[in-house]
């Protein structure tokens, strides 16, 4: 069993782009319960299965499975809540931890938004100068609450 403890923030500047690189990802919701969340994800070949239980403060249990790409891109079109997320994701080193920033694509252009996983939910780390206002208390910011309330709808 896993746990996932995530903070999430909005970018104060476009600092973070200096030398990031980022690959895109495709992602749907075959469940968007809050109790628990079903995602399937295509990255490049690789897919994943993954399965996300309700929030408590900042964790929550998270199990993930490879599968088939094929399989993927078959759940994304036709079973898969629509729209799906698309999004690039840079992976930034700063401190003793990595930073992953997501551009969104489509729906939700225009929206870019930095997470932070811990260890634990009091962990320490070093806020890069490109790091604004936390958001990870808010809804609207969860992909899966992305699909039903894009960022163009705000």
């Amino acid at each position: 069993m896993a746990t996932e403890i995530e903070r999430k923030f909005l970018l104060a500047n476009d600092g973070w782009r200096a030398g990031a690189v980022g690959r895109r990802y495709r992602q749907g919701y075959l469940s968007t319960d809050k109790a628990r969340t079903v995602r399937v994800r295509a990255i490049d070949e690789e897919a994943y299965l993954t399965i996300k239980g309700a929030t408590e403060g900042l964790s929550r249990l998270e199990f993930e499975y490879p599968i088939p790409a094929a399989d993927a891109e078959a759940l994304l079109e036709q079973l898969c809540e629509q729209p799906i997320i698309d999004k690039t994701r840079y992976r930034i080193s700063h401190g003793a931890h990595v930073w992953e920033v997501d551009e969104f694509h489509g729906a939700n252009a225009g929206l870019i938004v930095a997470e932070i996983e811990l260890g634990s939910e009091d962990e320490a780390f070093e806020r890069p100068e490109w790091i604004g206002e936390e958001v990870s208390g808010d809804p609207r910011y969860f992909n899966s609450n992305l699909i039903a309330h894009p960022y163009s709808d705000w």
